[in-house]
């Protein structure tokens, strides 16, 4: 039985070992895939400039950009834990007025048909948010008196998409105070 148990254990220690590093390269690429395409134009590496920040006691993560050393904007990975299927990652793009400029869905596990529509690929429900300022757009679902449209069927899923971005915009606000930096 120890036997059995020793081998097991190494088995499992060495598939970890083996598959640690092309896990966390793909998700490193997930993550700059997301930055290139909420991003307003920028020269920098925004990765290599990310930091963590609290906001109401959830940390988010800001990725500076900025064009020759000037902040042009930020991106804000953010979580809720709202959705009706877990937590819900996005990466919201902001403009230098705080403007949305882009929204991207990381990862998500809403059930497939409804809430997934949060997805661009599956739907115009993000496009919604494109071009919006939080100070004048209300981030929330119209029945709750905001002016998202929800998706059908899928109230929870857009009240979670709206919280994810209401706490994104909020981080943005911070690091805008700070000039994009720490």
């Amino acid at each position: 039985m120890l036997i059995i148990c020793l081998g097991g254990s190494a088995l499992l220690g060495g598939v970890y070992l083996i598959t640690y590093q092309p896990i966390a390269d793909a998700q490193a690429a997930k993550v700059n895939q997301a930055l290139a395409g909420v991003l307003p134009e920028f020269d920098n590496v925004p990765a290599e400039e990310a930091y963590q920040i609290r906001v109401d006691g959830r940390a988010v993560t800001v990725y500076p950009a900025k064009i020759a050393g000037v902040f042009a904007g930020a991106a804000v990975e953010a979580v809720t834990t709202k959705g009706f299927g877990g937590p819900i990652t996005l990466m919201v793009g902001f403009k230098t007025d705080g403007t949305i400029y882009n929204t991207a869905v990381i990862s998500h596990s809403e059930t497939p048909g409804l809430g997934d529509k949060m997805d661009p690929r599956k739907s115009d429900f993000s496009l919604q948010f494109k071009g919006k300022n939080p100070d004048t757009f209300k981030l929330a679902v119209t029945k709750d008196g905001g002016q998202v449209d929800a998706i059908t069927a899928a109230t929870i899923s857009s009240r979670a998409f709206c919280d994810a971005v209401n706490l994104a915009y909020r981080a943005f606000k911070q690091a805008a105070q700070k000039g994009g930096d720490q």
